[in-house]
């Protein structure tokens, strides 16, 4: 970036998303600062279709910060897994939203079965990819294509980033900021979570 201004982020949100999967990669993105000033690194919003409360996995009441309508470019997006992912892939207000985003996107982000989302919407074609190891063999019922990995919790393609389920999310943004702000960024913001981070990229 060009700029000073913390990168954007838009974390997707649906009915029965599962909670750690984006609440886990919010909070590394919202604890992370920048080594140079010293202020936060991000600047992260929720996401949904529209801004009415969204029921999560468990129960979880969540109201999304903005809309597919008003919400602006992102630098990165994240599309999280859980049981809404079965019926979110066949959405098309959604799967067209981050399709756009993509376009103008530093990196797109899938955790979990969030992967497919990106998918549907045609953004991992022939790329290695991976998921929730439960859910390797439904990926393939939907997505006979998918070079899915099994042996990787992120596997880091350039603009695409893939995660594997759930906790794999916080590695995966911690691996994130070490990307974009360097190792000691990422070691902090992990320190500061008291999160023990193995890198398994």
């Amino acid at each position: 970036m060009s700029d000073d201004r913390p990168r954007t982020v838009g974390i997707l949100v649906f009915e029965e998303v599962e909670v750690l999967d984006f609440c886990g990669p919010f909070e590394v993105f919202a604890s992370a600062q920048d080594p140079q000033t010293g202020e936060r690194a991000f600047d992260v919003s929720i996401v949904a279709e529209t801004t009415g409360i969204v029921s999560c996995r468990g129960g979880l009441l969540v109201k999304p910060h903005t809309d597919f309508s008003n919400a602006p470019q992102f630098d990165l997006i994240v599309a999280p897994g859980g049981y809404g992912t079965r019926a979110q892939k066949d959405n098309p207000a959604l799967i067209d939203w981050i399709g756009r985003q993509h376009h103008g996107t530093e990196i797109t982000i899938s955790v979990c079965t969030g992967l497919y989302l990106l998918a549907a919407a045609g953004l991992v074609d022939e790329l290695p990819v991976t998921t929730h190891w439960a859910a390797f063999d439904e990926a393939r019922e939907f997505f006979p294509d998918l070079q899915l990995v099994s042996d990787q919790r992120v596997i880091d393609t350039g603009n695409v980033v893939t995660s594997a389920g759930v906790s794999a999310g916080i590695d995966m943004a911690l691996a994130m900021v070490e990307r974009l702000l360097g190792r000691t960024a990422a070691e902090e913001t992990a320190r500061d979570m008291e999160y023990d981070w193995q890198t398994r990229i």
